[in-house]
C-alpha cells in the first residue's frame, strides 16, 4: 500500500477518533521515562545533577527497543500496513490540537476571560492568570503553530520517509524533549541528548512548515518575518515555523511572557492585527489546510514513483 494511502488512513483515523482517552501508548512511555530518569539522573562529579553519557543512555534504552519493534511489526505479511496506520494515528494529534484551541476562542468570543486563561493554561507552559484577552489569543495562535509541527507535520515527515520506525522514533523523541528538555539545574546535562535529537529530527520538517505556512497564507509577509524574526528566537526550529505563521495569518505574536515566574523578553513574530479569538480559528485552519496540501503532495509523489 502506498505511503499516500496510509497517510490518509492515519489522518482519517485521528479525524475519527482522536486520541485515546483510555490506554494512550505515551502515557505508558511516560512511566517508562520517568523511572529511567530516576535511575540514571544521578549527580555528577562536581555536585550538580546529571552526567550527558547517563543522558544518551535513557534516551537509547527508552527509544530504540520500540522503535526496532515497530520496525518488526511492519514486516509482518497481512497486518503490516495496519501497524503502519496505528503507528502513524498514535503520533498524530491534529483533532486534539482543535480540540484544546477552539475552546479557548469560544470562551474568548463569549467574553469568559477566566475560562478562556484556564483553558489556554492546559496549551502552554507559560503563566496565563495575568493575561488580558490579546494575551491569551497570542498565546494559543502561538500554540496551534508550533504543535501543528510537533504533533502533526513532523510525524507526516518521518512516516513518510520510514514509516512506522520513523514515527515511532520521531513522537517518543519528541516526547522526551518535553520530559527532559529543560535549561534547569535537572536537567541541563541530563536532558542535553533529547534535547538535541529533537533538534536535529524537527530541523527539516519545521522549515518544510514554515514553506507550507507561507505557502497558504501571505506569503511575501511570512518570508519576510521567517527570514528577518525566526534567527531572533531561542528555539532553532519553533522560530522559522512561528514567525512564518504569524506573517502568514497576518497577525502579532511573540513579545514578553512569564514562565515559572521569570519574565522572559522574547521577541516579536509577525505583523499586522492585534492576536484575537477568529486568529486562533484562522491558526488551526493553516495547519489543516496545510495536511491536505502534504497529503496532496504525498499521492502524486507516489502516483509518479509507481
Amino acid at each position: 500500500m502506498s505511503v499516500a494511502l496510509l497517510s490518509l488512513a492515519g489522518v482519517a483515523l485521528d479525524a475519527l477518533l482522536g486520541e485515546p482517552r483510555r490506554w494512550h501508548p505515551l502515557v505508558a512511555f511516560g512511566v517508562l521515562a520517568e523511572r529511567l530518569e530516576r535511575r540514571f539522573n544521578r549527580p555528577y562529579g562536581d555536585g550538580a545533577l546529571g552526567w550527558r553519557s547517563h543522558g544518551v543512555t535513557a534516551w537509547l534504552l527508552a527509544v530504540l527497543p520500540l522503535t526496532l519493534l515497530a520496525w518488526a511489526l511492519s514486516l509482518l505479511p497481512q497486518i503490516g500496513w495496519l501497524v503502519e496506520v496505528l503507528a502513524l494515528y498514535a503520533a498524530l494529534g491534529l483533532r486534539s490540537l482543535g480540540e484544546h484551541a477552539l475552546p479557548v476562542a469560544r470562551a474568548l468570543r463569549d467574553g469568559d476571560l477566566g475560562e478562556a486563561r484556564r483553558r489556554v493554561g492546559m496549551m502552554v507552559s507559560r503563566q496565563t492568570a495575568e493575561l488580558d484577552e490579546a494575551g491569551v489569543a497570542r498565546a494559543a495562535t502561538e500554540s496551534v503553530l508550533e504543535n501543528g509541527s510537533d504533533a502533526v507535520f513532523a510525524a507526516l515527515f518521518w512516516f513518510a520517509v520510514l514509516g512506522a520506525p520513523g514515527v515511532v522514533l520521531y513522537r517518543l523523541s519528541n516526547t522526551l524533549d518535553a520530559m527532559w528538555g529543560y535549561r534547569n539545574a535537572r536537567f541541563e546535562r541530563f536532558g542535553w541528548a533529547a534535547a538535541r535529537i529533537d533538534d536535529l529530527l524537527n530541523y527539516l520538517p519545521a522549515r518544510l512548515v514554515a514553506l507550507t505556512y507561507a505557502l497558504l497564507g501571505q506569503t511575501r509577509r511570512a518570508l519576510r518575518c521567517w527570514r528577518s524574526q525566526a534567527p531572533q528566537w531561542d528555539s532553532p526550529n519553533a522560530g522559522p515555523v512561528m514567525a512564518a505563521g504569524a506573517g502568514a495569518l497576518g497577525v502579532r505574536l511573540g513579545g514578553p511572557a512569564v514562565y515559572h515566574g521569570n519574565l522572559h523578553a522574547r521577541p516579536a513574530l509577525g505583523e499586522g492585527d492585534e492576536a484575537g479569538a477568529g486568529y486562533i480559528e484562522r491558526a488551526l485552519e493553516l495547519v489543516r489546510r496545510g495536511v491536505w496540501l502534504w497529503l496532496l503532495v504525498l499521492a502524486v509523489g507516489s502516483y509518479l514513483h509507481a
